[in-house]
């Protein structure tokens, strides 16, 4: 087949939805031909046709969104059998969702506007009304999103976990039947480095060769629990250093947290890597209290090279669906919850044993998800498409 597909910033170092579709393409271009359209990316491949979208504006977002959904429409409008979008757009018969919908944070899920959360649920529902029809930038996602997710022959909407779809059950019913549910995968499953190795991706990481590492992995590193991390931090042993990769336009903030918790001498922040082969050799655990992640392919990564993982439960975080807790993860049921994270972490340093257990069945947990079957998954999701054509 021949296969649009739309990312705009097409590079394994940008975020999990990125490097969800970069894997994608990879898997697909063996077999079809596949262009990318994106604004920005830092790949190669012979087999790929890469397709340069104009950015005229980096900011504001809303407006460069709306371009590049305009301009991507335009450019495959005709001459593929399938266009998979990755992005807010009103166009493309393949649509996978990597985040919450707007709609749904500020209607459905009952987000609150600033801190109104003591108002009645009348006047806070009002004040997001008011929020969202001041806001040109709101009404252009919500906009673009009802155009998106409206039922047509034809199109798919793919969820990246199960949580995610029921989300989008809840929030766009009449587009239920056209939900699949296609998780992440892995190109290969790297296990276990040895210490020579630990040691030389500590000493390149410029990080402490002796006691324990936590890694952190959160380009909006609010959001994904740096915070919790950090208050955790205070009370674990003074051997155990934490290595935080957040956005690069955020490492000046994430560096002020640190100071004001006193922690510069145990914490490395650095922006986002190329590749995070170093960061997963390096770590003895990946801590992960988001408030919200769809999937997390972070923790499965780290899972696939034997790193023991901490990650909230399933109502923040959409893989822990998947997980067994004390089986092949450690569970947080309060992300925001210092204390509880920090009896995880000593759990997992302190009981050697079940430090290994849960390297091992992580890496048996990864070893079913690999990304060769969801190329066959997305396979039959394109051909389905293409017959109600």
């Amino acid at each position: 087949m021949k296969i649009a597909v739309l990312s705009r910033n097409f590079s394994a170092s940008a975020g999990g939805a990125e490097r969800y579709a970069l894997a994608l393409v990879e898997g697909l271009a063996a077999r079809h031909e596949v262009h990318v359209f994106s604004q920005f990316r830092d790949h190669e491949d012979p087999r790929v046709n890469y397709r340069a979208v104009p950015r005229f504006l980096v900011r504001p977002r809303w407006i460069n969104q709306f371009f590049f959904a305009a301009y991507t429409w335009w450019a495959t409008r005709r001459g593929f059998d399938v266009v998979h979008s990755h992005e807010n757009t009103w166009h493309g018969s393949i649509q996978t969702v990597h985040v919450l919908p707007v709609w749904f944070n500020y209607f459905s899920g009952g987000r609150d506007p600033g801190r109104a959360a003591f108002l009645p649920k009348a006047v806070r529902t009002f004040l997001r009304r008011v929020q969202v029809c001041t806001s040109p930038r709101l009404l252009t996602y919500l906009g673009l999103e009802h155009l998106r997710f409206r039922p047509q022959s034809g199109r798919v909407l793919v969820c990246v976990s199960q949580t995610l779809r029921q989300v989008m059950a809840k929030t766009f019913p009449a587009g239920e039947g056209s939900l699949r549910v296609i998780a992440p995968g892995l190109s290969a499953v790297a296990g276990r480095c040895s210490p020579r190795e630990r040691t030389d991706a500590r000493t390149k990481l410029e990080l402490p060769t002796e006691g324990n590492c936590l890694l952190f992995v959160g380009k909006q590193f609010r959001k994904k629990g740096l915070p919790a991390v950090l208050e955790a931090m205070q009370g674990l042993a003074d051997n155990i250093c934490l290595l935080a990769i957040v956005a690069d336009e955020l490492v000046g903030e994430a560096l002020e947290l640190v100071h004001r918790h006193q922690l510069g001498a145990r914490v490395r922040i650095l922006g986002a890597l190329s590749t995070m082969e170093l960061a997963y050799r390096a770590a003895d655990c990946l801590v992960h209290p988001t408030l919200e992640d769809t999937y997390a392919m972070v923790v499965l990564e780290a899972m696939s090279h034997g790193v023991p993982v901490i990650v909230s439960a399933a109502e923040f975080c959409g893989i822990s669906a998947e997980l067994n807790d004390g089986e092949n993860a450690l569970i947080l049921n309060d992300p925001r919850s210092p204390s509880e994270l920090r009896l995880a972490i000593d759990r997992v340093f302190d009981d050697v044993a079940l430090g290994d257990s849960l390297s091992a069945r992580g890496i048996d947990f990864a070893r079913e998800r690999e990304w060769s079957g969801v190329v066959v998954s997305y396979e039959d999701v394109f051909r389905e498409s293409v017959a109600a054509r």
